[in-house]
């Protein structure tokens, strides 16, 4: 089973990726020809569940096409550990600019 959103892979059993909280798939799509449309850039991480949020709902609302890495609350607990938020590669001077904005950056 695999994540569509950020690729993990998951044994049989499971059916959402802890990451993403999206459906898995039995394979994965076939890779684009256009390797912009699937380069994802790390732009922020943060170990704090509400700016994890917080940035969620801003970038939903700007149609930014993003992941967080590593949010389950397991790996946010471990020390150092931190939560990655990536974006699409041509859309992350904008992704940048919004967290500017905010005071995240």
């Amino acid at each position: 089973m695999f994540c569509p959103k950020c690729k993990g892979e998951y044994r049989e059993g499971f059916y959402k990726c802890a990451d993403c909280d999206v459906y898995l798939v039995g394979e994965l799509p076939q890779a684009s020809t256009r390797e912009s449309d699937d380069e994802f850039v790390e732009v922020f991480s943060t170990y704090n569940q509400g700016e994890i949020a917080f940035i969620k709902s801003v970038l939903d609302g700007e149609g930014i096409t993003y992941f967080f890495q590593g949010e389950g609350t397991t790996m946010l607990i471990a020390a150092g550990a931190y939560a990655r938020l990536l974006v699409k590669a041509d859309e992350a001077k904008t992704a940048r600019e919004i967290l500017r904005d905010l005071g995240f950056l």
